[in-house]
């Protein structure tokens, strides 16, 4: 016999004026530097049944970097970094959902920049719901992961002479991000 238990699939979207997509990697060895992603998207499809059947897909505009120093950023857009006019997005697809507790998760999935493609680990955590005051379903999320530069392809740097580089590799991501529901459907 076929079971006919239902699940709810909910879509939402992601609410680029409500999110940030933040960065931080080491300068000269001793220093950090912070930037973001001005302009991000995306839509999340939630099994509020069984979450970890949920997938993520985002885009990330990667000319609308922002370290708050518009030299570093033109350096960032050029062909040392992220050569914006050949790979204008960056994309992320989730390929599974793990449960850690009641509100973390790690969303496993794809990664491009550069035309590189690998799978990282976001870890994630639901920070909660709430009906705005125009009736609007709004959802919270926060994720983080640290990821090699140079393994996407982003291998610029400059060797300091006392010794050491200008760039580190290790970059820490951090999502800040809030959807809105779409729309959901019932699944048989």
């Amino acid at each position: 016999m076929v079971s006919s238990t239902k699940t709810t699939t909910s879509i939402w979207s992601v609410d680029p004026a409500h999110s940030i997509a933040e960065f931080a990697v080491k300068h000269m060895m001793v220093s950090t530097v912070k930037g973001r992603f001005r302009s991000l998207g995306g839509t999340l499809e939630l099994d509020e049944v069984k979450p970890e059947n949920s997938s993520v897909t985002a885009t990330m505009d990667v000319a609308s970097v922002d370290t708050g120093e518009e030299q570093r950023d033109a350096h960032l857009r050029s062909d040392d970094f992220f050569n914006t006019e050949r790979f204008p997005e960056m994309t992320f697809r989730s390929k599974r959902v793990e449960r850690v507790d009641d509100r973390r998760w790690k969303v496993i999935g794809d990664l491009t920049i550069r035309d590189v493609t690998k799978e990282v680990a976001l870890d994630t955590e639901y920070e909660g719901q709430i009906v705005d005051p125009w009736g609007n379903q709004r959802a919270g999320f926060s994720a983080e992961t640290v990821l090699s530069r140079k393994e996407f392809g982003v291998k610029w740097n400059g060797l300091i002479e006392t010794g050491g580089v200008v760039v580190g590799d290790s970059v820490r991501v951090t999502l800040h991000i809030e959807a809105i529901r779409q729309d959901s459907r019932q699944v048989r």
